[in-house]
């Protein structure tokens, strides 16, 4: 178990916590979520004694170990991948170090043998023995092939680093885990294998993700990190979403007869309790939904974005056609003859692992590249906006307060009118007047997401939106999406997103395309 005593934390004269009194207990999956910059990962390095709290401390179970995933990929460059997964467990590694340090002697001394025997045993009650084929094991599930095992770290790309470091983060069964944003990287494979290995772990799980369906997955509890305080709440991420939506209804619904409200409140919890999986990790969250009141479920304090697509026209039967394209990029084929016909009202999600390829097409469509064979066609009813994954050009250099930013793109000019758009996304008062220069990764998407509603399109292209935000907005921004009237094209590694959203799925491969009309989970068991 891991909990805190009055922890208390100051940057600059800005509390980011206030006496944080928190207990995380044995065979739970806590999801902390906040708002960017409510210290959500700031909080699992104070857990980890990675920085120190201004007051308070942090308690852990006597003889309990604790892993975290690192967040240096370059911390373990001159190491083997093997020998990097095995240096999770530092006690176990630094045997394994003394160990061959004394076999290596060529005067082997009795007081040498009698070290060796006290090593010998202690690594044999850290089950050493199988120490190097529960780190293979932990790599092959993560995708990390057997040839790459015994490879220098600074040979692998980025994301097989990271692979590794979760890796080394889950060797030898840590009866404590920290996992800040886990699924950063990792292919759908290795997301789901991940998923299946902490719904059997059994100890303590404390895990930063931006990944709903991760979070729906694996997680019993979630903990709210929200104005200096944390609370627990039972139940993943969607029940916290609407159950707390819910209350909030009821509680401005002054109308509404209490006892009615309770029975809304308290069907809903009977609902998700009911639709609870049978995984370990569900069935023991769906025990602790059954024990809840009315009271534990409290309104939530979050904002939330208002994002609202509505188009000026509906479009025609004619929306987008594409025929044979093919383009090559640094003598990488991208698109190989590609074809396909966009129907009124499609929702597709471009998938596949090839990032590169989905923002080429996303470009030609937008006339930003030109193909090398090929066409495409636009119907002559069609209004696109388009929301690239790169948007610096859109603001490095730009000296605009955020209401003219904005007002560069709409033909309605009044200030009241461009501040009513910038208060959707959460740009009220003297934010409204921040330069466009100085905006964080998550601000810039939100300015991006007004521009396009002031488009009035009915015709979206979006190159991974969710991108830096934080979870209300990608949630908002969900919503807005399933609501659009109109026809779009998006790519997005957020499952939920595209479970939700998509209603055909179109991959990207080396040689064309694969190209679905059903949902991402019915093409994912295809």
């Amino acid at each position: 178990m891991i909990s805190t005593s009055n922890i208390s934390l100051s940057f600059g004269g800005r509390k980011l916590f206030e006496e944080v009194n928190i207990k995380f207990t044995h065979g739970n999956c806590y999801g902390l979520i906040g708002p960017n910059g409510a210290g959500k990962s700031t909080f699992l390095k104070i857990l980890s004694g990675e920085i120190d709290a201004s007051t308070g401390v942090v308690n852990i179970t006597a003889g309990e170990r604790l892993a975290v995933l690192k967040q240096d990929h370059y911390e373990f460059d001159e190491h083997v991948v093997l020998e990097t997964v095995i240096m999770g467990h530092a006690r176990l590694f630094e045997i394994m170090k003394e160990k061959d340090a004394i076999y290596s002697k060529s005067d082997f001394s009795e007081e040498d043998g009698i070290k060796a025997a006290e090593l010998e045993s202690e690594f044999d009650e850290l089950n050493g023995w199988d120490a190097e084929t529960e780190a293979a094991s932990l790599l092959a599930g993560l995708g990390i092939e057997e040839y790459l095992h015994q490879k220098p770290m600074k040979e692998l790309n980025g994301d097989e680093k990271v692979k590794v470091l979760l890796a080394q983060a889950l060797f030898g069964q840590p009866q404590i885990l920290l996992l800040d944003e886990p699924t950063n990287h990792l292919d759908i494979d290795a997301i789901a294998w991940l998923e299946n290995f902490l719904l059997d772990f059994e100890n303590t799980i404390l895990v930063v993700s931006h990944d709903r369906h991760f979070l729906n997955k694996v997680c019993t509890h979630i903990a709210d990190v929200d104005f200096g305080k944390i609370k627990i709440h039972v139940g993943n991420y969607d029940f916290w979403y609407h159950s707390s939506q819910l209350a909030l209804q009821m509680q401005r619904d002054q109308n509404k007869k209490a006892e009615d409200k309770r029975k809304d409140l308290q069907d809903f919890v009977d609902r998700f309790s009911a639709n609870a999986s049978k995984s370990k990790q569900a069935t023991s969250r769906k025990k602790q939904l059954e024990k809840l009141t009315m009271e534990d479920i409290e309104p939530s304090s979050r904002r939330y974005p208002y994002v609202d697509f509505k188009p000026e026209r509906e479009a025609g039967n004619e929306i987008l056609t594409v025929e044979d394209l093919t383009k090559t990029i640094d003598g990488s084929k991208l698109l190989n003859n590609i074809s396909f016909t966009i129907n009124k009202g499609d929702k597709v999600a471009l998938v596949g692992p090839n990032e590169q390829a989905k923002t080429t097409l996303f470009k030609i469509l937008m006339s930003e590249l030109e193909v090398d064979s090929g066409e495409f066609k636009w119907g002559v009813t069609t209004s696109q906006a388009y929301f690239p994954k790169d948007n610096k050009d859109f603001f490095n250099n730009v000296e605009l307060n955020l209401i003219n930013w904005l007002r560069q793109f709409s033909e309605e000019k009044a200030e009241n009118f461009i501040r009513g758009y910038l208060g959707r996304v959460l740009f009220s008062g003297e934010e409204s007047l921040k330069k466009a220069n100085v905006l964080s990764g998550g601000e810039r998407v939100r300015c991006m997401l007004s521009r396009m509603m002031l488009s009035k399109a009915n015709f979206l292209l979006l190159d991974e939106p969710t991108n830096h935000l934080d979870l209300e907005a990608i949630t908002s921004l969900n919503d807005g999406l399933i609501n659009f009237t109109g026809t779009l094209i998006f790519s997005s590694r957020d499952h939920e997103f595209v479970q939700t959203v998509a209603n055909r799925i179109i991959e990207i491969t080396p040689d064309g395309i694969i190209d679905k009309k059903m949902s991402y989970d019915e093409y994912m068991h295809i």
